[in-house]
């Protein structure tokens, strides 16, 4: 089978990763699937970089040497909750502990508000294990979790190349087409792991003009870096956490963004070393209009705004950051994606940003990519198998509703859907909900903000979304296999 890949970002990694673990040999064991994974940007030199901020360029044309990406965002930082790292464990326990050694693991989120009172501390940790430990969650920078994954996809399989149609095709291969004018590629399977910017996605409504599911702008903008831990700075951060804290003109959050290579556990999700020699930051604030073009803003103006934002806020930590940043580099403007009727069409199957874009606040944007790609994986692994046997004389012959590559891609992406879809509308539901509380408000509003949160942690020895973080995707997909099986 070949299997073509658009976007070489965390998704489109993980995706080659997950479904080289588990697809089943064709009968034929002199051959395997092919796959290629088609980036639109040169991602050879990022690969070599550390914790550089790059800003996104999906509306630019592409320039030889160019290291931005849309899929990729490499940049910022983002945090990883348990449900996500156990996809990455049952991925390959090595590269769980080599994203773990360039991160900070913590087991608390921190909500505090601008007058430097702690409202609460939420739990962050988390077991897809009944039987195991609880695994915390980790903060990294974009950049670091994306090469752990890019260091495992051989170098051949990547080619840069813009697409920019695909060509879904009931009936044979689909079509993959590109901005050269170069030959175009058949396909079996086309995963689309291009970012809420989605050309593949296209190929779901190719009766439209346009995108009739086009990303929404959410009214916030977003900015952030990374920064030196220096010791008067680690006084004042509490360890063990994440930090957000909100205001009634907007929200700051931070965290230590690696761990201190001096640490002996720096490798394990199930302890907490010391912190490295790096911070995250990010503030987000609302802008009623998104900026047409967030490369090209006053930098000036955008750092004074957020000194004038956050000049009274009485965290030390937010001073000493606002008041060390002299230039801020990239505003990253808020989107989400619509839903979508379906994330599938004939061998065209969109994962992670492309199929669901969630809000910051929900905290699980990485995650859900990461549970998209095993989930789908899994499926898939099954229905091949079966169309496999059925065709086999040297298997005994089951009784399987797959003849075909084509059928077994299709079965395991409705699967694959029916399983996906409620999990991730009741995340961004619940996202949607906190999204509020990053938008500027009136004195009344902030204070029932903080007076909801107070009350949330006064009254609960346990605050968390336990059945988020305790997910295990990999056993929802034998449950709803095993339900098949007894039907």
């Amino acid at each position: 089978m070949k299997i073509v890949i658009v976007g070489a970002g965390i998704s489109g990694c993980a995706a080659y990763l997950a479904l080289k673990k588990n697809l089943p040999k064709p009968p034929a064991q002199d051959q395997d699937h092919s796959y290629t994974i088609y980036e639109a940007y040169d991602v050879s030199s990022i690969s070599k970089t550390n914790n550089t901020t790059y800003s996104e360029a999906a509306e630019r044309p592409v320039v030889p040497g160019e290291t931005h990406s849309s899929t990729l965002a490499v940049g910022g930082g983002l945090g990883i909750a348990p449900n996500g790292l156990s996809v990455l464990k049952r991925l390959d326990e090595d590269l769980l502990r080599d994203v773990v050694r360039n991160g900070y693991p913590y087991s608390r989120a921190r909500m505090m508000n601008s007058y430097g009172w702690t409202l609460m501390r939420a739990d962050a940790t988390g077991s897809s294990d009944p039987d195991g430990p609880p695994m915390n969650s980790l903060g990294i920078s974009r950049h670091a979790l994306w090469k752990c994954l890019r260091d495992r996809v051989p170098d051949e399989i990547i080619i840069q190349k813009r697409v920019t149609r695909v060509v879904a095709n009931a009936e044979g291969r689909n079509v993959v087409i590109f901005a050269d004018g170069s030959v175009p590629v058949e396909a079996d399977l086309v995963i689309g792991a291009d970012g809420l910017k989605s050309t593949v996605k296209r190929a779901l409504s190719p009766e439209a003009e346009r995108d009739p599911y086009p990303p929404q702008y959410e009214g916030l903008v977003g900015i952030g870096g990374f920064i030196p831990a220096t010791p008067d700075l680690k006084t004042h951060i509490e360890e063990n956490s994440m930090t957000f804290v909100f205001g009634g003109n907007g929200f700051f959050g931070y965290f230590f963004s690696n761990t201190s290579p001096s640490s002996p556990n720096r490798d394990s999700p199930y302890h907490v070393s010391e912190p490295g020699d790096t911070v995250t930051w990010w503030s987000t604030y609302s802008i009623a209009e998104c900026p047409t073009d967030p490369k090209a803003i006053d930098k000036e103006d955008v750092s004074r705004q957020l000194r004038e934002r956050h000049g009274d806020w009485r965290d030390p930590v937010v001073q000493k950051i606002v008041n060390s940043i002299k230039t801020v580099e990239n505003v990253y403007p808020a989107w989400t994606m619509p839903e979508l009727p379906t994330w599938e069409r004939d061998g065209v199957v969109l994962l992670g940003d492309a199929a669901h874009a969630l809000p910051s606040t929900s905290g699980q944007g990485t995650s859900q990519a990461l549970e998209d790609v095993e989930s789908f994986a899994l499926f898939l692994a099954h229905y091949l198998e079966q169309a496999y046997n059925a065709h086999d004389p040297l298997t005994t012959t089951i009784d399987s509703q797959v003849a075909t590559e084509k059928q077994a891609i299709k079965l395991a992406a409705k699967k694959h859907m029916d399983l996906r879809f409620p999990r991730v509308k009741q995340i961004l539901n619940r996202a949607k909900k906190m999204q509020g509380s990053k938008r500027s408000m009136c004195v009344v509003e902030e204070f029932l903000m903080y007076l909801v949160l107070w009350i949330l942690g006064a009254f609960s020895q346990r605050v968390s979304p336990k059945e988020v973080l305790d997910y295990n995707v990999a056993k929802e997909v034998e449950r709803m296999l095993a339900s098949e099986r007894s039907d």
